[in-house]
C-alpha cells in the first residue's frame, strides 16, 4: 500500500512559501473556504502570490457543508473549474469540502488552516455530510494536500474556543490509539510508527495547552502556540494517515457518540473536543490508567475541560442511555479487552466522587 504524506510550514511568514511550493503545479489556483477563514486569510493568501506567476481565479466560500451538493455548486464555476490547484481555507468542514472536490477532479490542492481544532488539512480522509448536517459518507482517497500552510498569526487570532476544543479532541489520539493497539503484538510498520507517533498528540499539549491558549487569548503567536497548532494538526494528521481507521478512535470518542443522545448536553451546544477531552476521563479509569487519570484531570481543570457530567450538563440518570448508545459503535471494534456498561458507569461514578 502507498503512502502519502504533506510537507508544511508554519510560522507567522508561512504563506510566503506559497509561490515557491505551488509553481511546479500551474498557474492557476482558486481559493475555498468559510466566510470568516477568507476574510481572515484570503488577501494574505493573493499578497504572498502577488509578485509571482500564480494567478487567483477566484474567492469561493464552500457552502457552509461538506456536502456533495455544495461540491457540484463549486464546480459549476468556470473559475474552480480552470484552476490547476485548489487552495482549500478554513477548518474541516470547508477543508474536506476542497479536499473532495480536488481529489476527484484529480488536482493538487494546498490547505490552508486558519483555527487548530482537527487534523483535517493533513489527512487524506474527507467527511461529507448530507445538507441537514448528518454524516453521509467518509472519502477514503490515498494522497492528502501535498503542502500545509499553517500561519499562526491567522491562528491566533481565531476565537480560542477552537484551540480549546482542538486540544481536547487531539489527545484522545494518543490514549484511543495506544490503548487499542495494546491488544495486537503483530502491528505493520505503518502502524507501528503511528502509534509511537502518537505520543505527540499529547505530551506537548500537556506541557504547553494552558500557556497556548493565554497567546491565543492575547493573539501573540509563540512557542507553546506553535507546539499545540503541530500537535493538533501535524503529529495528529500523521497518526491518522498512518494507523488506518482501526486505531484511529476508541473509547473517548465512543463515549462521546453516547452523550450526543443526551438532550440536555446538545441543547446547551457543548464542543466535540470539550466533551471528548470528558471522555479521555472516562477511558483513563475504565482502563485503570490511575497516575496517568491524576495528571490529566487536574490539566483539565487548569485548562477549564469537563471533569464531571455537571459539567456538560448531563446527569448519572442519563447514562443508561449514553452507555447504550457508546457501545453500538464501532469505535472500540478492537479494543483488547470487551468493555461492559458496568465498566464506563462505574468510571463516571468514580469521577464524579473525585469532583466532590
Amino acid at each position: 500500500m502507498r503512502k502519502y504524506y504533506p510537507n508544511y510550514s508554519i510560522g507567522t511568514d508561512a504563506y510566503a512559501d506559497i509561490p515557491m511550493v505551488c509553481e511546479k503545479y500551474g498557474t492557476k489556483a482558486v481559493i475555498i473556504g468559510g466566510m470568516h477563514a477568507l476574510a481572515a486569510a484570503a488577501d494574505l493568501i493573493k499578497e504572498a502570490v502577488a509578485d509571482s506567476n500564480i494567478m487567483i481565479t477566484g474567492v469561493f466560500e464552500y457552502g457552509g457543508e461538506a456536502s456533495r451538493e455544495h461540491i457540484d455548486e463549486l464546480n459549476s464555476h468556470q473559475e474552480v473549474i480552470d484552476a490547476d490547484m485548489i487552495f482549500a481555507c478554513g477548518g474541516g468542514k470547508a477543508i474536506d469540502t476542497c479536499k473532495v472536490l480536488a481529489q476527484e477532479s484529480n488536482r493538487p490542492f494546498f490547505t490552508f488552516p486558519t483555527i487548530a481544532s482537527t487534523c483535517a488539512s493533513c489527512t487524506s480522509l474527507g467527511i461529507i455530510y448530507h445538507p441537514d448536517g448528518s454524516l453521509r459518507e467518509y472519502s477514503f482517497q490515498e494522497k492528502p494536500s501535498e503542502w500545509i500552510f499553517i500561519n499562526t498569526q491567522v491562528i491566533a487570532n481565531a476565537p480560542e474556543k477552537y484551540l480549546w476544543a482542538g486540544i481536547g479532541d487531539t489527545m484522545a489520539k494518543f490514549y484511543e490509539c495506544t490503548t487499542s493497539a495494546c491488544g495486537d503484538n503483530d502491528l505493520d510498520h505503518s502502524t507501528s510508527m503511528g502509534v509511537q507517533i502518537s505520543n505527540l498528540c499529547a505530551r506537548p499539549l500537556v506541557k504547553y495547552g494552558v500557556e497556548a491558549l493565554e497567546e491565543c487569548r492575547n493573539h501573540t503567536p509563540g512557542k507553546a502556540l506553535e507546539e499545540v497548532i503541530l500537535g493538533i494538526i501535524v503529529s495528529t494528521g500523521f497518526v491518522s494517515n498512518l494507523v488506518g481507521i482501526d486505531l484511529n478512535t476508541g473509547l473517548a470518542h465512543a463515549c462521546y457518540n453516547g452523550f450526543t443522545v443526551c438532550k440536555s448536553t446538545e441543547d446547551h451546544g457543548h464542543l466535540h473536543g470539550e466533551i471528548v477531552a470528558y471522555c479521555i476521563l472516562i477511558l483513563l479509569k475504565v482502563d485503570h490508567q490511575e497516575e496517568e487519570f491524576k495528571k490529566i484531570y487536574e490539566f483539565s481543570k487548569n485548562m477549564g475541560f469537563p471533569v464531571k457530567l455537571a459539567d456538560i450538563h448531563a446527569t448519572i440518570d442519563d447514562m443508561d442511555a449514553v452507555i447504550t448508545k457508546a457501545l453500538s459503535g464501532i469505535d472500540v471494534r478492537v479494543w483488547p479487552y470487551e468493555v461492559t456498561p458496568d465498566m464506563i458507569l462505574n468510571a463516571v461514578k468514580e469521577i464524579e466522587q473525585v469532583a466532590l
